[in-house]
């Protein structure tokens, strides 16, 4: 069972935060927690305020009906949200999700201590899973770079034997390109057969060069 105590801390009204903590017990999933709730604070009569909840996998809106007899939840996965904001008036604060897609939920009323505190607990929870996001899409690359075939590439040789093996300085060269580009084509394509070691190739290919 939900502990209520510590989401009386900025002022709440405690028979809605009781009311919708007991309720949102039974809502919350597996590894579920429930970080922050803000209650509406109408200027006038505020018997039945609106709540809003924050939790490490959405926010709830919750909504007394039939004079306070029912809850009604309406809640939004962190996946689904574009961003989250407050504007603070003269009678407390608007706070504003705004999703990915439809229009924006605004909330009136929110006291603006509240409102910085849904806030800050939302936003984080938001940044927290865009980089997870992020993470995952790295990942996906570097799985997908290490999965790239390279043609005639051994697992064990690395990308700077392979580069070392085909680039032969144009100034060693010059002076009887044909015959020692033929040279090292040929050695090369035995190595990338594998009808020689690697030693012998390197063995080779500087016996070739010492000749220029």
């Amino acid at each position: 069972m939900i502990s209520i105590d510590r989401f009386l801390s900025d002022e709440q009204d405690p028979k809605a935060v009781e009311k919708v903590i007991g309720k949102l017990n039974d809502l919350l999933t597996t590894g579920e927690e429930l970080l922050y709730l803000a209650v509406q604070k109408k200027p006038a009569v505020n018997l039945l305020p609106d709540s809003i909840a924050i939790s490490n996998k959405r926010i709830f809106y919750c909504e007394p009906g039939n004079l306070g007899l029912t809850m009604n939840f309406k809640d939004i996965s962190w996946k689904n949200i574009k961003e989250v904001s407050f504007k603070e008036e003269f009678f407390g604060s608007k706070f504003i999700c705004v999703p990915q897609h439809g229009e924006n939920i605004v909330t009136e009323f929110i006291p603006k201590i509240q409102a910085r505190k849904l806030h800050q607990a939302a936003n984080e929870q938001l940044e927290g899973y865009k980089e997870m996001l992020r993470q995952q899409l790295l990942e996906e690359n570097r799985a997908s770079a290490v999965n790239i075939p390279l043609p005639t590439q051994s697992v064990f040789q690395s990308p700077i034997e392979i580069e070392e093996a085909v680039i032969v300085p144009q100034s060693q060269i010059e002076e009887s390109e044909d015959e020692a580009t033929l040279k090292l084509r040929k050695l090369k394509t035995l190595y990338d057969k594998q009808l020689i070691t690697q030693e012998e190739y390197e063995n080779k290919k500087s016996a070739i060069l010492d000749s220029l």
